[in-house]
């Protein structure tokens, strides 16, 4: 990123490069870790998109509907359908329907879903501990405090613009 910005200067030397140092940084951060923090996952046989929707079932203690899931996980309700699928598929989650809307379906883990997200987080946790080695603990709290407050301040902006 830094030969990126020293690029742009020589080329346009009073351009100001500081939001793509910023923008430019945090992509390719999440590209890297995306591909690095997904390999626990991957050995289980799950992506990280997957496991996100288990994650949701798991971490809120009831059931969801789709739609919930969807809003849990900020995926369109078509990625959801199209994981669940697999997801029911490979004994993970059940489908249950609404016994007063016979539209809704309500979905829980099953006992195999939950053992497996038990059993992984851990593991998923130790790996992005040593990926994030490097920082210090205060670093980490002061990196996810900002990176908290951008996030905040986007979801609120970038929301109004789709609307």
């Amino acid at each position: 990123m830094a030969a990126v910005v020293r690029q742009w200067q020589a080329v346009q030397p009073g351009l100001d490069t500081g939001p793509m140092e910023i923008i430019g940084r945090i992509n390719r951060c999440a590209a890297l870790l995306q591909q690095a923090e997904d390999a626990p996952l991957r050995r289980a046989g799950l992506s990280r998109p997957e496991f996100d929707l288990l994650g949701a079932l798991r971490r809120t203690g009831r059931e969801l509907t789709p739609g919930e899931l969807a809003r849990e996980t900020f995926s369109s309700g078509a990625a959801v359908t199209k994981r669940l699928k697999q997801l029911t598929e490979r004994g993970l989650v059940e489908r249950r329907g609404d016994t007063r809307d016979r539209r809704v379906v309500h979905l829980r883990l099953t006992d195999a879903g939950r053992d497996l997200v038990d059993g992984i987080l851990p593991v998923q946790l130790a790996y992005e501990t040593a990926v994030l080695s490097g920082l210090d603990g205060p670093d980490q709290g002061e990196l996810a405090a900002l990176l908290g407050e951008l996030l905040s301040q986007l979801e609120g902006r970038l929301g109004a613009l789709r609307t």
